[in-house]
């Protein structure tokens, strides 16, 4: 099986932010990635909420990463999978349209059926701060086609 991989580095002044996605199968399938800052700007007394360029990051602050995909292939591609282990300078900051691995990648599933041991050694319900990958399968894309998918996380 060949991996496709996208890297993506952005420095922080928490230490360094990193997004990597792995997708599986087919060679030809293109991947970009990136990462950016939700920040609120006030434009004429109207607060919104805009996405920047991350040039120093703080504790707290939000951040979305995108991975861009396009099939290149000249064919549909089937059970397209794109993983994306998350930084360990960030956290989920919620649910979405994706699987989530609270084990390190080495499984998937829905983050209300995910479980994690806690300190004292008790199984406990699985957490936003418990995930360490994310997984979308995408059942196919056509040939020429493109699409992305995100997810929104915040700077421990």
């Amino acid at each position: 099986m060949k991996f496709v991989t996208r890297a993506l580095l952005v420095c922080a002044a928490v230490g360094g932010v990193s997004a990597v996605s792995f997708a599986q199968g087919t060679q030809g399938v293109e991947l970009a990635g990136t990462v950016m800052v939700e920040r609120t700007q006030t434009v004429d007394g109207v607060a919104k909420t805009v996405l920047v360029e991350p040039t120093n990051v703080v504790p707290g602050e939000q951040l979305v990463f995108t991975t861009r995909y396009r099939n290149n292939t000249g064919q549909p591609v089937e059970n397209f999978v794109i993983t994306n282990p998350l930084p360990d300078a960030v956290q989920l900051a919620r649910a979405g349209d994706f699987e989530v691995s609270v084990d390190g990648g080495s499984s998937f599933g829905s983050l209300s059926g995910a479980t994690v041991s806690g300190a004292d050694g008790v199984s406990r319900p699985a957490q936003l701060a418990d995930v360490t990958h994310l997984r979308w399968v995408l059942p196919s894309i056509a040939s020429g086609a493109s699409g992305e998918v995100e997810y929104h996380a915040v700077v421990r």
